[in-house]
């Protein structure tokens, strides 16, 4: 188990019956990383992952 299961098991026992929309997801990010300046590059690429959840390449 990697360290960050933890918060993701924790995002899932505590708000895992709530139904959100992607432009909610995308606003928490943004506040994230104007909080977490440093976390830029991994929402970065988390996003772009989710946005290319259907796609085969996830390279770019």
């Amino acid at each position: 188990m990697y360290f960050t299961d933890r918060g993701i098991e924790e995002l899932e026992s505590r708000r895992g019956e709530e139904e959100v929309t992607l432009a909610w997801l995308a606003d928490r990010l943004r506040a994230f990383v104007d909080a977490n300046p440093e976390f830029e590059t991994a929402v970065e690429r988390l996003a772009t992952y989710l946005a290319r959840d259907d796609q085969d390449d996830f390279e770019d």
